[in-house]
């Protein structure tokens, strides 16, 4: 099987206008060597506004000096019909007040010949940058009062009918067709991994979603296993060997747990990020890839980057596009389907009838912070279907493992922690009126609870009619 040819970057053309076709010819040999490979090359200037009228353009390199329609025109004509086209003015022309009016007419930025590459190439990825952020904003801006996704189907394995992960998803949407990276941050078992192949289905990308844990990976481990080795770079290393970043060509490399990546390592992922070049172990020869980042983690790179334990500059290269998934605790709306959910694919698996969940149960688990998040709750479910018997899901296997949990969190709540030996009561210089300790224990479980009256009155120790009472004395 042949190596697969990568898609054309960007989507869109550059298009080259000058009139010497040596300079066009150099100017695309130049921007194809370091992955730019759709462009247009135009030597008469007379043809440009009906190549704008034909076909959309990412960005424009213009020569100024030329014949028959100068650059400032086309800048000019460019700026009216088409002001979101980023326009890059190459010229030799060296004159102070003629890049003055370049930019105040709206050029992108101004690049003297003999042109460098290493001048050029920052201007043009910026431009594309630019180009990309505006679209974004753009899809972001149309879907402000959508309250759906307009891909549901692409969400379809993340159970959820709460509207901070329906907007989170109507992000996803916005920024999956760009080629910047994207963070994805949460605790562990949110689902991080989800969203980032949903980034990837919305994406368009016809290359592989590629993913690699990188937790514990050393250095040179880490450059092997993305960028690849030449033969004889190593020991045992009898061959070429691509890597992860070569296998994701076209599509999208995912590294989960990025905040435990070396410095060393670091340094080699950003320069990829930033050249979109990298070179095999044991190799001087470079290679391009146009394969979209994705990156996730646990950790508060904000606060690791703020230590000197990741690198400033990184941290804000990956933050271009972020999304913080939210926990569990935070959308216990979703408690209800997810367990519905995950009950079924349990029934299914231990070959038994779906059984019925008593009311009581939803109750009990909103009480419940789940540490673990979406993963723990489909432990949880599993592991009450291995166990069950019968039509009803039995609630002491529930408080059993529920109070088991949350003294493994917190051993401070055990039943001889909190049962001091002398009365709680005792601690108060005066004792509060029966009227106001009621009133104030009510608030506590309210708050403790999310204000879910029925899981406050499991708190309470009392049923959700008699919290209700109570709370229609106190308004």
């Amino acid at each position: 099987m042949g190596k697969k040819t990568p898609p054309p970057y960007p989507p869109n053309p550059v298009l080259l206008v000058d009139d010497e076709l040596h300079t066009l010819a150099s100017f695309d040999i130049a921007l194809r060597s370091h992955g730019i490979s759709n462009t247009i090359r135009c030597q008469d200037s007379r043809d440009v506004a009906a190549i704008l009228d034909n076909q959309p353009v990412e960005i424009i390199l213009l020569d100024l000096m030329m014949p028959h329609v100068s650059g400032h025109d086309i800048l000019k004509h460019v700026r009216q019909r088409f002001p979101e086209l980023p326009v890059i003015i190459v010229t030799g022309v060296n004159e102070v007040e003629t890049a003055v009016r370049c930019i105040q007419e709206g050029a992108f930025d101004y690049v003297l010949k003999p042109v460098e590459i290493e001048r050029l190439l920052p201007s043009i990825r910026r431009a594309l940058e630019v180009r990309q952020l505006r679209r974004e904003n753009s899809r972001l801006a149309s879907s402000f009062f959508d309250k759906d996704p307009a891909h549901p189907e692409v969400f379809s394995g993340i159970i959820t009918g709460n509207d901070t992960m329906k907007a989170l998803f109507r992000y996803c949407e916005a920024v999956a067709e760009g080629r910047q990276p994207v963070l994805i941050t949460g605790e562990t078992g949110v689902g991080k991994e989800s969203i980032a192949k949903a980034i990837h289905d919305l994406s368009g990308r016809t290359g592989e979603y590629v993913t690699v844990n990188v937790a514990g990976l050393d250095d040179q481990i880490f450059a092997d296993t993305l960028f690849g080795h030449a033969r004889g770079a190593f020991t045992g290393a009898d061959r070429n060997r691509a890597g992860l970043v070569e296998k994701a060509a076209g599509g999208s490399l995912f590294l989960d747990e990025i905040g435990d990546l070396s410095e060393p390592s670091q340094v080699k992922l950003l320069r990829f990020l930033e050249e979109r070049e990298y070179y095999p172990l044991g190799s001087d020869q470079v290679h391009h890839s146009d394969a979209r980042v994705i990156v996730a983690t646990h950790r508060d790179l904000e606060q690791q980057h703020r230590k000197g334990l990741f690198r400033t500059d990184l941290f804000y290269r990956l933050r271009t596009h972020r999304i913080q998934v939210p926990p569990l605790r935070e959308r216990k709306d979703d408690i209800p389907a997810l367990l519905d959910f995950f009950l079924a694919q349990a029934a299914t698996e231990f070959k038994k009838e779906k059984p019925r969940c008593p009311d009581e149960l939803i109750t009990l688990l909103a009480g419940y912070d789940f540490p673990g998040n979406v993963r723990e709750l489909r432990a949880l479910a599993f592991d009450a279907m291995s166990h069950h018997r019968g039509a009803t899901l039995a609630m002491a296997f529930f408080h059993k493992e529920l109070d088991s949990a949350s003294l493994r969190e917190n051993p401070s709540t055990s039943p001889a922690r909190i049962l001091p030996q002398k009365s709680w009561a005792a601690s108060f210089a005066q004792l509060p009126t029966l009227k106001d300790a009621d009133q104030e224990l009510i608030a506590e479980a309210l708050r403790r609870s999310n204000h879910n009256q029925r899981a406050a009155a499991l708190i309470l120790g009392i049923t959700p009619q008699a919290l209700n009472q109570r709370l229609k004395r106190q308004a």
